[in-house]
């Protein structure tokens, strides 16, 4: 157990340092204090040393240097039980230092908040840091104190232990340390490498949202983000693991669209999709396509819910609901279910780069942001799409750069008639498509059809063809683009590339 004898304390922010200093001059401990932080105890009509009448030395160059001393850091570093460092500090009258309480300057904030580069640079800290790293490293005598999020767990040890601690205490304050100083020097590096592009993978995420389990039941679990920044959750149990993957998919799908568009999705692809005059009935031909995989599915809106929505689609069973809004009375009847997870999104803004563990490291590259090459899309056959047809043709590009590969889309009318997704042949894929949408009887004549990535073969086209489709669209860049386009012409349809391909894995 080491006593709480003296604390030194340089604070940014004062918010709850108040009653943490109440509770240390209660029990007698000495304060040492820098410049602001010793005027803040002053006028609490509370004792300080400031920490200048130490070492002699007064805060110098605009206070870029107030603590960076032997007299400080030699009292926070001395080893009790070692003589040489006992000696030092009596040689050069340094006090020692049992609590050092640091809150940094917000470098974070000032980022986030849009601050001049120079404003930015000015809240780098630098003897702060300096302080909680050399206090954690001696926890085995000091306590350190490196965030105000820790202020509670003090208070606790300062009320009911009498300022004592434990070495396990201090350890874990000391990992506490070591992981806000970690942070705080990542998120300096991300701003410093944004022009640098140094090649090296560093993040930290301190916000963390354990969930029920992984994948499956037997598997842990959590997330690691900001995630009420996204999204209000207004109803429901946890979020699952699965919930998070399906949710991911649902929101960035639905960006694509600007119209009425409410889309179903299941294992992260849609089911189900239409845009419509209104919501309403962009609800109805969504459903339309695969009623049964719906069932227990991911539901999401690019436009407020009301009641007359809400009615419809209380009839289906289903996981979860994403929308920008809700009217009273629909809120009021979508939460009938009390396990129903119902989510308010706000501005939405995913991040640019994605990454993703892979076997002993982690891969990152950029979000897929584009439907179209730089000279947008190509008609390649004799045949011009009709203007219902383009419409078609960009609503399904949309839908198949969100479904997994290999995969195809069938849709008519700015309406998803089927997909085949996850298929290892992209003629597997196609075949289902139309097999899903004859089994839902969906007539496939005058649909069109996108495909991720270019047919090898013209036997996709030939396939398509025969069950109804009209017009294609598609990367292109196989070495025999040729005998699809030649396939296409000899069959009155139409076929468009898009120089871009969108492999979803």
């Amino acid at each position: 157990m080491k006593k709480i004898k003296s604390a030194l304390i340089s604070a940014y922010s004062k918010d709850g340092l108040d009653v943490i200093v109440k509770e240390l001059d209660r029990l007698g401990v000495h304060l040492y204090s820098t410049g602001g932080t010793g005027d803040f105890i002053k006028k609490m009509g509370i004792g300080v040393t400031l920490v200048e009448n130490i070492t002699g030395y007064p805060s110098i160059l605009g206070g870029r240097v107030k603590t960076l001393h032997p007299k400080v850091f030699g009292g926070i570093l001395s080893r009790d039980n070692n003589e040489s460092d006992v000696n030092d500090l009596a040689r050069f009258e340094i006090p020692e230092y049992d609590l050092v309480l640091v809150d940094l300057y917000p470098f974070e904030v000032t980022v986030v908040q849009g601050g001049s580069h120079s404003e930015i640079i000015e809240k780098i800290d630098i003897g702060g840091i300096s302080l909680i790293r050399a206090a954690a490293k001696n926890y085995n005598r000091v306590l350190v104190v490196s965030s105000s999020s820790c202020y509670d767990d003090l208070l606790k040890i300062l009320k009911e232990q009498d300022g004592e601690t434990t070495v396990e205490q201090r350890e874990w304050f000391a990992a506490q340390a070591f992981n806000v100083s970690s942070h705080y020097d990542t998120a300096i590096f991300s701003y410093m490498n944004r022009n640098a592009k140094i090649p090296v993978f560093k993040q930290s995420v301190t916000a963390n949202l354990p969930l029920r389990y992984g994948e499956n039941p037997h598997q842990q679990a959590s997330f690691y983000g900001d995630i009420d920044s996204l999204f209000e959750k207004l109803n429901g149990k946890d979020i699952s693991y699965n919930n998070l993957l399906d949710i991911d998919a649902a929101l960035s799908l639905i960006q694509e669209f600007s119209e009425p568009t409410f889309a179903i999705l299941k294992h992260n692809n849609a089911c189900g999709c239409a845009s419509r005059a209104s919501l309403l009935d962009a609800w109805k031909d969504a459903l339309i396509a695969d009623p049964v995989s719906a069932y227990g599915g991911i539901l999401v809106a690019n436009r407020p819910i009301d009641k007359a929505c809400a009615e419809e689609i209380n009839k289906l069973f289903f996981e979860v609901i994403l929308a920008p809004g809700y009217g009273v009375d629909a809120l009021e009847l979508l939460k009938s279910k009390k396990n129903r997870i119902i989510l308010k999104v706000k501005e939405l803004k995913l991040p640019a780069v994605q990454f993703r563990s892979l076997l002993n490291g982690v891969a990152v590259q950029d979000r897929d942001a584009k439907l179209g090459g730089a000279g947008g899309f190509d008609t390649v056959t004799d045949k011009k799409p009709t203007e219902e047809e383009v419409t078609d043709l960009l609503f399904a590009n949309r839908l198949v750069k969100h479904s997994k590969s290999n995969t195809i889309v069938l849709a008519k009318g700015g309406m998803l008639l089927a997909g085949g997704v996850g298929q290892t042949s992209r003629v597997d894929a196609l075949k289902q498509a139309i097999a899903k949408a004859k089994s839902f009887n969906l007539s496939l004549e005058g649909a069109v059809m996108a495909s991720d990535a270019f047919f090898p073969f013209a036997d996709c086209v030939e396939i398509a063809r025969e069950a109804g489709v009209n017009a294609v669209v598609e990367p292109g860049g196989s070495v025999r683009d040729q005998d699809s386009i030649d396939y296409c012409n000899k069959n009155n349809m139409t076929m468009i590339f898009t120089g871009i391909r969108h492999f979803k894995h």
